[in-house]
């Protein structure tokens, strides 16, 4: 019987600690939500490895993975959720990032386009006892966005082109993170901040992560 608290307690202290990982509201999170809920139970030995991990497939046959714990606690940091803010989670693995942003005291929108995966979503963020998450069945490129704009978006995976889409939906000031690149090596966390019309792009750091269709490169795009 593997005691996965104890393997998250491990993961917080030898993969997020040594990882920049500095804001204790991230680490405290991280510590609290049972990741093993939202992976099927044959990976429950690989849940807190560093790699990412595929938990589901959508009827598209594009799969929802977790991203490695680090690279994922790190994208969270650098959105520098405020309590009351709200956050869309875009290609969330099942509510995973939901229920950690909830801890931080985030509101949070999923949007989960197939309707299945919204419903196992819900149900284990029930299980986890995360409030203040809504599922939305909406394409990833949707708008979902009121008036007034989110203040973070996190998207959980790669974008291959910039995701004007989503941009677009940020309040003023708003951050949107993602991996920017094919979703191998040479693809970079990139964190983007909304003036105006204006949306100034800062790469973070070295990150691979699941390439999400949606944002694939256009013919002839040069990001």
């Amino acid at each position: 019987m593997i005691d996965h608290a104890r393997v998250r307690r491990m993961m917080v202290d030898n993969q997020l600690r040594t990882y920049d990982i500095t804001d204790l509201g991230v680490l405290s999170a991280m510590n609290a939500v049972p990741r093993e809920v939202f992976a099927p139970a044959d990976a429950a030995s690989v849940v807190y490895a560093d790699q990412p991990l595929a938990v589901a497939r959508g009827a598209d046959g594009e799969a929802r993975q977790l991203l490695p714990p680090m690279i994922f606690a790190r994208m969270v940091q650098h959105l520098e959720l405020r309590d009351g803010d709200t956050l869309l989670i875009v290609a969330g693995a099942l509510g995973y990032e939901a229920a950690v942003a909830a801890r931080l005291g985030a509101k949070v929108v999923v949007a989960e386009p197939d309707a299945a995966l919204a419903a196992a979503t819900r149900d284990n963020l029930a299980a986890v006892g995360a409030d203040g998450v809504e599922v939305v069945e909406k394409a990833y490129d949707a708008r979902i966005a009121g008036d007034d704009g989110f203040p973070a978006i996190l998207i959980n995976g790669a974008v291959q082109r910039r995701p004007d889409e989503l941009l677009g939906q940020l309040c003023e000031g708003g951050r949107l993170v993602a991996v920017v690149g094919d979703g191998g090596r040479t693809s970079r966390a990139t964190l983007f901040v909304r003036n105006g019309d204006v949306f100034g792009a800062r790469p973070l750091f070295d990150a691979a992560a699941p390439a999400l269709a949606a944002f694939r490169e256009e013919a002839g795009f040069v990001f």
